[in-house]
């Protein structure tokens, strides 16, 4: 072989390099484009990039040296950075329907003004999102009790969600990172390129009724999750449109979250003719319930058969309403799913008043203010940002006047029967990230049990629980899965323990479950029963077989049913019976239905006389 013979050799597989190179670097560009929700405009830019740096490289710089083609790169790398700046995902409204060009209802009018909603895909539900339910709580209603909300001329079009309240949330790649690994409900689509959006201005609620002419329907009025800290009523995993075929209107909303919903202060409490402060958002869904028992005949709903329901934060929140005051009469049965705050010393969502003023005070100092007036002029955007928590609600002597515990001590809560319950998995996505080894386990269970620990821990080895429950990224340890299945005990199904029991004790209906049930997306990991008690497992059908869709079919049933009778049994369903009747079993919600004991039975009295001992 010549001389020639061979550069041309060498010059073919440099270009044959260089183009595999480019095509691996297209496609991780466009997935993260993908991923980013970037729009089709920042897909047709990076095209046109790739095509001309291809081009630029192969042909124009054909001849010359090594630092021509560096520098050609370079330029191009930066141009790929102003495409995804650029094109990045705009900040829209969510529809309220997954249904392009969705019919108008026929305008319904209450004391606001008129308003239209939209009709899902098959006519069967009419979908009023975005209604009013109070002012916006900006400027100088930033930390004061909802205000009535201000009506409206002509008709108002409900057919996309409000912006979401505001909270830190993750970039969209992240979000889509966490559907593939957490979820496994990602889906690539032209239909979500866009963040949604996000205001302080978020008091809205939506509405799920069935279509046409309703009357007396009974409502249920959820109330969404995340910590008090996150969250959005848009969430598809339980939205109402399943539960609305069934003859019922379903209600959700969003309230203040974080430091606009939690924040204490003593100035605060002092302009208020209530001496409230600490539960903004505790009062804006007691707000949003009035909003419901003032309006909802106008959508067919009978406000006299209202049932509130929660999951995780939304739980607790429940708990809260079942014992706050101001909540009496503006509902009659209670769906509490994994949360509550009825211990002694609530595990979380819950602190005392001194703790939350100072975390207050705290925020202050940060922002460089001594007076709630200068706190008020600082952007959301900016404020939301704070290195303190403000995730917990508090005694504030008017939402609510005592700790919860002592208001079911006296029978003085609101809630006349209660379907409640937690999944066999809570703790697992809470704790992904620690490490649990054996030398770690008895101290780990001082946080949980304090002097009690040991007890805990003679009854459950560090290694007896061995069920696989993986993450990719789990942290792991020889003892994590025994911690996990006490944390989720502890944090989770002891509330629900406490709640059934006091009810029970009044004399109250209650139903209690434990959802077991595997599969390819969330599990029974924590929210995971979300998406089969409210009819949304078609949204992410893949995911789901028949047993899947016949278990939701049975759930739906029992929550409709105790929606509207206070008792979730009906034709057809496996017996739920009440828990009055053997305080050891529970209604599992998994491969099989029916009653089975509590798989927390032996770890309950340990965490009574722990709870006891804070007294």
């Amino acid at each position: 072989m010549n001389k020639n013979e061979n550069k041309k050799k060498i010059g073919k597989a440099r270009k044959a390099a260089f183009i595999v190179f480019l095509i691996i670097l297209a496609l991780l560009f466009f997935a993260f484009l993908e991923l980013s929700k970037n729009t089709v405009l920042g897909w047709v830019l990076a095209a046109i990039t790739f095509c001309g740096y291809a081009f630029t490289d192969l042909k124009l710089l054909k001849k010359k040296k090594f630092f021509a083609h560096l520098g050609v790169f370079i330029c191009f790398l930066i141009v790929l950075a102003g495409i995804t700046k650029f094109t990045a995902p705009p900040y829209k409204r969510v529809p309220a329907v997954d249904v392009k060009n969705p019919e108008a209802t026929e305008v319904l009018t209450i004391e606001q003004g008129e308003l239209t909603g939209v009709f899902n895909e098959d006519k069967t539900v009419e979908v009023y999102a975005g209604i009013p339910y109070a002012k916006p709580p900006v400027g100088e209603l930033r930390w004061k009790e909802p205000q009535e909300p201000d009506g409206w001329d002509g008709v108002l079009v409900c057919d996309h969600f409000a912006p979401m309240s505001m909270q830190v949330r993750n970039s969209e790649l992240i979000n889509s990172l966490t559907s593939i690994i957490g979820y496994h409900n990602y889906k690539i689509s032209l239909k979500d390129n866009y963040r949604e959006a996000m205001s302080e201005d978020s008091l809205y609620l939506n509405i799920w009724k069935p279509a046409g002419n309703v009357e007396d329907a009974p409502v249920l009025v959820y109330i969404h999750g995340g910590s008090l800290e996150t969250g959005q009523p848009s969430f598809s995993e339980y939205r109402g449109e399943d539960l609305a075929k069934k003859g019922i209107i379903v209600v959700n909303f969003g309230y203040r979250l974080n430091v606009f919903g939690y924040m204490a202060n003593e100035e605060l409490a002092a302009e208020s003719s209530n001496g409230t402060t600490g539960n903004y958002g505790l009062l804006d869904q007691i707000q949003a319930l009035k909003w419901v028992q003032e309006n909802i005949a106008a959508f067919g709903g009978d406000p006299a058969q209202i049932t509130v329901a929660g999951e995780s934060a939304g739980s607790s929140s429940v708990n809260a309403l079942c014992v706050s005051p101001l909540a009496k009469g503006l509902f009659r049965y209670a769906i509490a799913e994994s949360s509550g705050i009825t211990p002694i010393v609530p595990y979380h969502t819950f602190r005392s008043l001194e703790a939350a003023m100072e975390t207050g005070s705290s925020i202050m100092d940060e922002f460089g203010f001594d007076n709630i007036e200068g706190m008020r002029t600082v952007s959301a955007e900016k404020l939301v940002k704070t290195e303190f928590k403000n995730t917990a609600m508090t005694v504030d002597g008017y939402a609510i006047t005592e700790q919860p515990y002592l208001t079911y001590e006296r029978g003085a809560n609101n809630e006349q029967a209660l379907l409640n319950g937690f999944n066999s998995h809570e703790a697992t996505v809470f704790n992904l990230f620690n490490k649990v080894e054996k030398e770690d386990y008895s101290a780990m269970l001082q946080s949980i049990g304090g002097d009690y620990a040991a007890e805990i821990e003679e009854i459950y080895l560090y290694d007896c629980i061995t069920e696989d429950y993986d993450f990719l990224v789990e942290a792991g340890g020889e003892a994590k899965k025994t911690y996990n299945f006490i944390l989720g005990g502890t944090w989770f199904a002891y509330s629900h323990y406490l709640w059934s029991n006091y009810d029970a004790n009044e004399g109250i209906p209650v139903y209690q479950y434990c959802f077991t049930k595997n599969n390819r997306s969330l599990q029974a990991n924590h929210a995971g029963e979300l998406p089969y008690a409210y009819g949304n497992l078609w949204r992410h059908g893949w995911l789901y077989d028949d047993e899947d869709y016949k278990l939701s079919e049975a759930m739906q049933s029992y929550w409709v049913n105790f929606v509207k009778i206070g008792d979730p049994n009906g034709e057809g369903l496996p017996e739920w019976k009440p828990f009055a009747e053997d305080r050891s079993k529970v209604l599992e919600l998994g491969e099989n239905i029916g009653m089975t004991d509590n798989m927390y039975n032996e770890l309950y009295p340990i965490l009574d006389k722990y709870q006891t001992s804070l007294k």
